[in-house]
């Protein structure tokens, strides 16, 4: 007769001993957290302590076993190989020495979820009464052939299907196909989680929701990888116009310059307008179109300003027009020259180079160019830490993205230093009303009626950077809103089927739609992650971490090396403006998954102009509060995950990390938002300080 105990309370408990016939000792080193190198030696020495306390005693190792998967026990690992080594060694070594034993368990018992992530895997056997392994002879894991194929299957499918579609150099598809590999690995371990895993309901809906993200957060950090290596090892930029632009023969045609404006500061439009009064070019025009709005303060001065620049300044004041920007514009159209061949149009705060037109209008010498497109830049980048932080974020995309596109012919158009061939322009209809990115998706028709654009990143217009963060983030929140709208509108035209756009140009504007996308993926993983926190930490659940922190951790990775060198190679800007451009954009992800949200939904909303020149009359107190909420909520739960670690699970505390990563876009944009505080509370503190000094970063 005898009880069955752990080693310790055998010795702890000598008046045990004496009331029975032998001791049935459990020693079980997996959940003293002992290393599994260690765990055999271990358990005998635990047997001869046995021994040593009460000779004579027959001593039995009535529990001695090593679970399969799950979570770590502080130094002891659970896995397959793991397992079939432990007993392996110790099956043999206690026969060796002639000690009797029991091995826990028989079969694998998926019911045992009170003792957490490895309470089902102890067995020889899994449930169907399969060997996990054999007691002599090779081992290799069940699943690590299937798992090897299915990795390599994907990786060479990816690789092939993106590689095919763009004309990369060795270097390049040797990057990105090493990276499509590597992340074909991890999602190949996840999709046989549950060949591998007893799955109860909880795990099993955690697996299928992270499977569901792991997919396309993985795509989305290949296309990141894709770019990096196509700016750095792929071949260098061929169709970017070199400006000026030389036409032998070439006829400088007429140009009209539209400026379109709504409640604009009208000492800045003033300047714009002087500006463009200085262009260096024979034959044009300016249109002020003013519409919606009835304050003479705003319209009052421009329209006397127009008349004292002369006649080729017209000035059209609409009280009242339906479809914004555009509608303005459309209506604008019905006073312009009839010999105008070319429109330019330009944003109210723009101050241009007087060679803008002279330098970009003969690239309109081939006709089937329908588009020409300068960058957007700005001149008071440095009159607060906040606009240097913003300055910083929009040159990328100036000199990296629109450069890459320009190689495919497939430029965004945008609503300021565009110029636009008015034939072109009207075949497609002119300016859309049904969306509030009217400049980008004309730029998508003229495309799809198979004309051309050209991109020059010199810069010949600055203009003002948004007064306020709140201005920042709905400005965002209006590009991104347009790009669903267009995404709804002209989702036809990518399918491959489609022979309106090339392969070349689908591919650049699917890519540039699911940077948009990853923000609103980004956002979602978050919450999803912060809502599984009470079910590990309360319920101890264990739940598939692959799909819930590989995908994660890498597109984190995978970004912050996007930003550093793109910004490096073709931005070159100090390491503070990259660490800059990084914080503004992590901090308008939420901004930009909301905009996702909405605009797929088909919401209605409405055009927010941009508050530029000081036209702001405050900034919103405290622009982000969801931003604040989510990432103190993502900092505490981490806090909380590691703090309830006492085994020290390895998995948890990837966990806690990835939720770190995830709140750092939150945490950017309340950093945002406490700087534009500190700096007006400072500027109403000195009111003499004098903005135009630079504030160098």
């Amino acid at each position: 007769m005898s009880t069955g105990e752990t080693w310790d309370i055998w010795l702890a408990h000598p008046e045990l001993v004496r009331e029975v016939d032998y001791i049935a000792a459990h020693i079980l080193p997996y959940w003293e957290g002992i290393p599994a190198e260690e765990a055999v030696k271990y358990a005998f020495e635990r047997y001869q302590q046995l021994r040593a306390a009460y000779p004579g005693k027959r001593v039995v190792i009535a529990e001695f076993g090593w679970p399969s998967r799950g979570y770590n026990n502080k130094a002891a690992v659970a896995a397959p190989a793991v397992q079939a080594e432990l007993i392996r060694a110790f099956v043999r070594q206690a026969a060796d020495r002639d000690i009797p034993f029991n091995i826990i368990e028989a079969f694998d018992q998926p019911w045992k979820s009170n003792e957490g992530s490895v309470g089902a895997y102890w067995g020889l056997f899994d449930t169907d009464g399969n060997a996990k392994f054999p007691l002599v002879g090779d081992f290799r894991e069940k699943y690590f052939y299937p798992r090897m194929i299915l990795a390599l299957a994907i990786g060479a499918l990816i690789a092939m299907f993106c590689m095919i579609r763009v004309r990369a150099t060795f270097a390049h598809a040797l990057a990105f196909s090493a990276a499509a590999n590597a992340l074909a690995a991890g999602v190949a371990v996840a999709a046989h989680y549950p060949l591998e895993n007893y799955l109860n309901v909880g795990s099993a809906i955690a697996w299928g929701v992270g499977m569901l993200l792991m997919v396309p957060l993985t795509a989305m950090t290949l296309v990141k990888v894709h770019e990096v290596a196509d700016v750095t090892l792929g071949r260098r930029p061929f169709r970017l116009l070199r400006p000026p632009v030389r036409a032998a023969g070439f006829k400088l045609p007429m140009v009209s310059v539209h400026i379109p404006a709504y409640r604009e500061k009208p000492k800045m439009l003033i300047e714009t307008l002087d500006s463009v009064s200085r262009l260096n070019y024979p034959n044009f025009e300016v249109l002020v179109v003013v519409n919606n709005t009835p304050e003479e303060y705003f319209w009052r001065p421009i329209e006397r300003h127009c008349q004292a620049l002369g006649p080729r300044f017209k000035f059209i004041n609409l009280p009242k027009v339906a479809g914004f920007k555009a509608g303005a514009l459309n209506e604008g159209m019905k006073v312009m020259a009839p010999d105008a061949e070319i429109i330019a149009l330009l944003d109210a705060d723009y101050v241009v180079e007087p060679n803008w037109l002279k330098d970009l209008i003969p690239a309109f010498a081939n006709p089937k160019i329908a588009l020409v497109q300068a960058p957007q830049d700005h001149r008071d980048g440095e009159e607060t830490i906040l606009k240097a932080i913003m300055n910083s974020e929009y040159a990328g995309f100036f000199d990296i993205g629109m450069v890459q596109r320009n190689e495919h012919n497939a430029e965004i158009a945008h609503g300021t230093m565009l110029l636009i061939r008015r034939s072109a322009f009207e075949q497609v209809g002119g300016w859309a009303t049904d969306t509030i990115t009217e400049d980008a998706e004309l730029g998508l028709r003229l495309f799809e009626a198979g004309y051309g654009a050209q991109y020059t990143n010199r810069r010949y217009g600055r203009g003002m950077l948004p007064d306020t963060l709140k201005a920042f983030m709905n400005q965002r929140q209006r590009w991104t809103f347009g790009a669903m709208q267009i995404i709804r509108k002209h989702w036809r035209h990518m399918w491959p089927g489609s022979t309106t756009l090339t392969q070349p140009q689908k591919t650049q504007f699917i890519i540039g739609w699911s940077y948009w996308l990853s923000d609103a993926f980004g956002v979602l993983a978050a919450v999803l992650n912060l809502l599984w926190v009470p079910m590990i930490v309360g319920v101890g659940v264990l739940i598939p971490m692959l799909p819930f922190t590989l995908p994660i951790l890498v597109m984190f990775l995978v970004n912050l090396m996007h930003c550093i060198i793109l910004y490096g190679v073709r931005v070159r800007i100090s390491p503070k403006r990259i660490f800059c451009a990084a914080i503004a954009a992590m901090s308008l992800q939420m901004t930009v998954a909301r905009a996702v949200a909405e605009g797929l939904w088909g919401i209605r909303l409405e055009f927010k102009r941009t508050e530029k020149g000081g036209l702001a009359k405050s900034a919103v107190a405290f622009p982000v509060k969801r931003e604040a909420w989510l990432g103190t909520l993502l900092l505490v739960s981490s806090v909380v995950l590691v703090a309830t670690n006492e085994t020290q699970t390895v998995e948890i505390n990837i966990f806690a990390a990835t939720i770190v990563v995830q709140s750092l876009p939150f945490v950017a944009a309340t950093g945002m938002a406490w700087l534009e505080r500190h700096s007006r509370g400072r500027a109403e503190a000195e009111p003499t300080a004098n903005l135009a000094t630079p504030t160098v970063l």
